[in-house]
Formats: C-alpha cells, structure tokens, sequence
C-alpha cells in the first residue's frame, strides 16, 4: 500500500488519544530543514493542560505503523511544539520504488453516484462566447476529466450542434460530445401545455413559445432554503427550453455504459442515484434556476440534486469588456508566437516542429489563466506578455517550459549512455536513496510526489449530499499545484547538476536523484493530463 499524507496524520492525531486534529503537514522548505509535522503548542495546552505531552504517547507515535503510514525517525518537544521527523531515506525508497502509484489518481473502493455536468454556455456558437462562459467551460471540462479519472460514471450535456463550436474546442482541446440526434420534446410538451398559466389579454406570445408556467408554488416550497432567488415566478416555455430539458432527460433516463471506461450504472440505479451539476457563469444562473424549477414541474422522474456550480466574473485589465473567447485565444496565440520569434531571432510559426507547440501553449496559458483561481471567485486577466513568458513563475508557459525541460534532460541521459559515457539504469531496488539529501530533493518528494494522489481526489470530491442549491468544486487545485510544482522544480534544477560527470564513484547519487526526478516528471505529466495538455519536448 503506498504512503498517505491522510494516513499518516490520521495515526498521528490518533496516537494523541481523543479530541480534533492537531497535527499538520509542513510545505515551507525553512520549517522543513528541522521537521515533517507539527503538532502546535497551543493545542497541545488545549488537549493536554500545561503538562507536557506524556512520554507513553511521545513513545508510540515514534513507533507509529499501519497502512499507508510514513515511518517516524523522532518526536521532541520545541518551542513551535511538538516536532516530528520521518525517516526520510525509508520514505524515499518506499515512493521512488513504486512511482506508477503516486502518479496515478486514487480508484475509490466503491463507485460514487453519477454525475451528470451540464454547461449551457456550449449551446451557442464560439463567437457569442463571452470570458465568463468560456471559464464555466474549462471548469466543466476539467472536472470531467478529474472524475473519470477517479472512475465517476460522467455524461457531458448539452452535446454540442454548432457546427464551429467542435473545432474551437479542439483548439482549446476540450473533449465534449458533439450532438447526433435531439431527444423528444413530446411528453414535457404535453405536461408544459396542461400546466400554463392563461395568458393576460395584453400579453403577446414571442415566436416559438407556448405560454408562462408558474413556478411560484416551488419557489416558496424549494427556494427560499436552498438558495433559489425569490423573486422567480414564472417561466417562459419555449420549444428550445423543452429541448433543453429533453436532453437532461435522456442523460439521467437512458445511462448509457461508458464505453472508455467500462463503467456502467447499478441495475437498480434511477434518477436518485444521479446528480447533475449546471456549471454556469454568474450571468447566466438566474436561467439556469428557472430551468431547475420548471423540469421538476414537469417530470416527476426529475433528479432530486441538482447543484449549481457558479462561475464568478472575468474581468480585462485594460481591455473592453467585449473580448470573446474566439478573440481571447487568438491574442494569446499572437503572443506566443512574437515571444518565439523574439527568442530565437526567426519566426518559427510555420515549422513543422514548431507547430505543436504553438498549438499548446496558447491553451495553456489560457487554461492556467482561468483555472487557477476559485471557480466562484472574480478572476482579473492582465493581457500583457508577462503572462506568456517561461521566466513568470505563475504561468502555464512556465509550467510547459520546466516539462521540455525534465524531457531534455531524460533524453541528454539517454544519449550519453548510448554513447557510453553512463551505464544502463540499474534497478530500482539497487538505488541507495540514502545518497539524497538535498532540501530540494526531500521538497520535491514531500510536497509533491507524495501528496499528488490525495489532492486528485480532493479535487475530485464534490459535496454530493450538502444542503443547498449551490456547490463548491476545488478546480483551481491541480494548476496552483503544477505551478509550485515547477517552481521548485526549476530552483532544484537551476542549483544542483544532475548529469554529473561520469565516474562510477558519482553514478550511483546520480541514479536516485534521476529517479526523483522520473516521479516528478509522472506527476507533473497526470497533473497536465487533468487539464488536457500534452508534455512538450521543447520550448
């Protein structure tokens, strides 16, 4: 079983005996120069008065063992107050020794109810897409990703009929469904039309609608302790809101098996079972409410969850508020391409080998852009070239720039072993891992690799039975992560020369540092798989 940080402070806090949590997991390389964990003085004096903490329990979390958890070199008291240290060569072994399972997401032991995302900014065409949209759309696509990952049984709605729409897409590669055929409108046509409401004389009915459906009833039943705005009342039934409902429909009624993962529904699984997701810009959720309200007006069947994951503003330092995506992503493409022109002294737009990486990395910085902040939070963009720069440390280029740079360096490995400057890599249970320790070694490890798993699934966690219309998602985990990722990464790199000379005295630090660095390269290539970006060679 490999080691947890949940774990391992699950037996920590437990060894205390009863009460809260108290210890934590240190990040900051200066408190990780004398410590792992800490357990605060004050809650120490909380727990246990102004006694020290008793030497029987200091005594059996130095001997702490069970599934998943680090083992312990020491536990004194300090000043800061109860400092422990792991036996940090032991847990180098045990995580470099089985890389594959601290690179991979977590599978849960039993399936997670199903999930329907539903994201009606991809209805239109690409060109009325406003930056608000577009952020609900890259977190949507991004929590798919996550959830299947994870082997959450997902359906994508609506499935997209613009026929521009599946290109830009491509172009910002989001994988959604493209639609096939519409779902029929007749049953809610019938129950619309035996629920409307008479029309007021003065009233004249737009093209294409079939009259107002109050919702004032489940308003007041289900509104005003979930979070529906009050001030709903009645809905506007129209043949494409039937559409749209239709289709949520067929995606809750008929659960096709998720062919890609073999994933299916349980044979007694009914809309119960299910949970659909809006994921909607802030502009857009008071339509999305009315559209709740009025399907469960209208099927009975209706999921009883449906939550509200709500995109916050997209704000332009210095640019109209009128930038649409299609305009967005061709901006940060032209920079991209100025910057590399500048960069190597010639414009490298329409080199094949060049190409790729033209396409990638516009959408990275776009997806880093967006998605690095709370989804529910204003985001402000700077458009400025800062924001496309491999020496910014808070960018996707930088993050694209240190991925060309572990690739570079594995394959500079590998042709200097073909040209006989450095033996074959030995097995990995022949690596002395003694041999690291570099602070950077031991940050890239503990706040990295170690931690990659549980942080997949806390991103892949959603509130399913919270109360409430509204949800939280934490999509801005896997960016922030790659991005600190790479910052310590690249000062590790900058300060220490890993492909050293070749004397059979150094190979063997070599190794182990390359095997580090093969783990880091694993998760930061999963991290970027989450967002839909392929590693790059070069830059």
């Amino acid at each position: 079983m490999r080691l947890g940080i949940a774990e391992t402070l699950g037996a920590l806090n437990a060894a205390l005996g009863p009460g809260g949590p108290v210890w934590f997991k240190e990040t900051r390389a200066r408190h990780l120069r004398v410590r792992d964990f800490l357990a605060p003085r004050r809650a120490l004096q909380a727990r246990f008065g102004d006694d020290q903490v008793p030497e029987r329990v200091v005594h059996a979390i130095v001997g702490l063992q069970g599934p998943g958890v680090a083992p312990v070199l020491s536990c004194a008291p300090t000043p800061a107050g109860l400092a422990l240290q792991l036996r940090r060569s032991a847990v180098f072994e045990r995580v470099l020794g089985a890389v594959a399972a601290y690179a991979a997401p977590t599978v849960p032991a039993a399936l997670g109810p199903r999930v329907v995302l539903h994201c009606p900014a991809l209805r239109g065409s690409p060109c009325a897409l406003r930056l608000s949209q577009l952020r609900a759309v890259l977190v949507a696509d991004h929590l798919a990703r996550v959830l299947h990952a994870h082997r959450v049984s997902v359906r994508l709605v609506p499935a997209v009929r613009d026929p521009h729409m599946p290109t830009f897409l491509q172009q910002l590669r989001v994988d959604w469904p493209a639609a096939s055929e519409r779902a029929a409108t007749e049953a809610l046509r019938s129950r619309a039309l035996a629920e409307l409401t008479p029309a007021r004389n003065t009233e004249a009915l737009p093209p294409g609608a079939l009259g107002r459906v109050c919702l004032k009833e489940l308003v007041d039943e289900r509104g005003r302790t979930t979070g529906y705005d009050p001030n709903l009342d009645s809905c506007l039934v129209t043949e494409d809101l039937l559409a749209v409902l239709a289709e949520l429909q067929q995606a809750v009624q008929n659960w096709a098996e998720d062919s890609s993962l073999g994933l299916a529904a349980a044979p007694d699984a009914g809309a119960d079972s299910c949970m659909v997701v809006h994921v909607v810009s802030c502009e857009e959720e008071f339509q999305q409410q009315k559209l709740d309200l009025l399907w469960w007006k209208l099927d009975d069947q209706a999921p009883l969850r449906q939550k509200h994951l709500v995109c916050g503003p997209v704000k332009v330092a210095g640019a109209p508020g009128t930038l649409t995506a299609p305009e967005y992503y061709e901006f940060r493409h032209a920079q991209v391409c100025k910057a590399s022109a500048l960069k190597h002294g010639r414009d490298l737009a329409q080199d094949p080998a060049w190409m790729e990486i033209f396409r990638v990395l516009p959408v990275a910085t776009i997806k880093f852009e967006m998605l690095s902040t709370a989804p529910q939070s204003q985001l402000l963009l700077a458009l400025a070239d800062s924001s496309i720069s491999t020496k910014g440390t808070k960018s996707g280029t930088f993050v694209m720039y240190n991925c060309a740079r572990l690739a570079t360096l594995f394959e500079s490995y590998k042709c200097s072993m073909e040209r006989g400057l450095y033996p074959t890599f030995p097995p990995v249970s022949n690596l002395d891992f003694s041999l690291l320790h570099d602070e950077g070694e031991w940050l890239l490890l503990f706040n990295s690799v170690l931690p990659f798993p549980d942080l997949l699934s806390q991103t892949a966690a959603l509130p399913c039975t919270a109360p409430g219309l509204h949800i939280t998602a934490r999509t801005e985990m896997v960016c922030k992560f790659l991005v600190q990722l790479s910052m310590d990464f690249s000062s590790y790199y900058n300060r220490v020369h890993i492909l050293g000379e070749p004397r059979p005295h150094l190979f063997g630090q070599m190794f182990a540092r390359l095997q580090l660095l093969r783990a880091v390269r694993e998760v930061l290539h999963t991290g970027l798989a989450m967002l839909g970006l392929p590693p790059l060679s070069h830059i």
